[in-house]
């Protein structure tokens, strides 16, 4: 293949991705965790991008529109800066383990390291921006207001909201793969993420930084922003696994 004038074939991709999978894995736990800190506080960008658009234009459909462009912040700085999202983690390290049993324990143990540590770090967002004087008491209502919303759903639509965000950001990991420049990869992050906004999905770490801002403001309980994680965290998993890595894995096998 010639780098700068030919797209990469669909087996030229899963290889890429199984390298990249083969170094994460290759991380240790406090490598991964800290970087999975680092994620999830920035992951917070996405709702702070939406609050302050509502908090300037109102709450209008339009207004919601306009938000929504801001919506990718968080995945352009946490992806494109090569932080972990356990999102992401539904491509690389799972093709991995389709590829190759053997990897199954370290495949676990970077996803409950970046899970856990995603979530602590959209915790560490959410009382910065709730418990300090750092966002105007505009921009942090907005906030707060989009956590009340995202929990405003029965577990089963939050469910399959889930699935449709982890899809989404499952083939974000597959089209950055594939993609020669930091502009085209940027260009993708930003186009899917994107709808993942404006599709008002469930995305397990983005949402937790706006519901996480709502609890500590005392709008939301702590139970029901677990069991909104646990279904959204279920839906992701299935969307991204399913869809993306299962089925790509597949048309890939299917060729040998």
């Amino acid at each position: 293949m010639n780098e700068e004038t030919s797209r990469m074939n669909v087996h030229e991709i899963f290889e890429t991705a199984v390298e990249s999978a083969r170094d994460e894995l290759g991380r240790s736990t406090l490598a991964l965790g800290v970087s999975g800190l680092a994620g999830g506080i920035t992951m917070g960008l996405s709702g702070l991008g939406v609050a302050v658009i509502h908090a300037a234009m109102g709450d209008t459909p339009p207004a919601d529109l306009v938000a929504m462009l801001l919506y990718p912040l968080g995945f352009l700085a946490v992806i494109i800066g090569r932080s972990q999202l356990f999102t992401e983690n539904t491509l690389y390290p799972v093709i991995l383990v389709l590829k190759e049993r053997r990897h199954v324990f370290d495949c676990l143990r970077l996803w409950a390291a970046v899970f856990a540590t995603n979530v602590v770090g959209t915790a560490i967002f959410a009382l910065l921006a709730s418990h300090t004087a750092a966002l105007s008491p505009e921009i942090r209502g907005a906030l707060v207001k989009l956590g009340v919303n995202a929990t405003q759903h029965d577990y089963s639509s939050i469910f399959w909201m889930g699935v449709m965000a982890g899809w989404l950001i499952a083939l974000v990991a597959w089209l950055v793969t594939a993609s020669h420049w930091t502009s085209s990869q940027m260009m993708m992050v930003y186009s899917l993420t994107f709808l993942i906004g404006a599709g008002h999905f469930a995305h397990c770490i983005a949402g937790s930084s706006e519901i996480l801002t709502a609890v500590f403001q005392g709008q939301v309980q702590m139970a029901t922003y677990l069991m909104w994680l646990l279904f959204a965290a279920l839906g992701n998993i299935v969307g991204g696994v399913v869809i993306v890595s299962l089925l790509n894995f597949g048309q890939v096998h299917a060729d040998h």
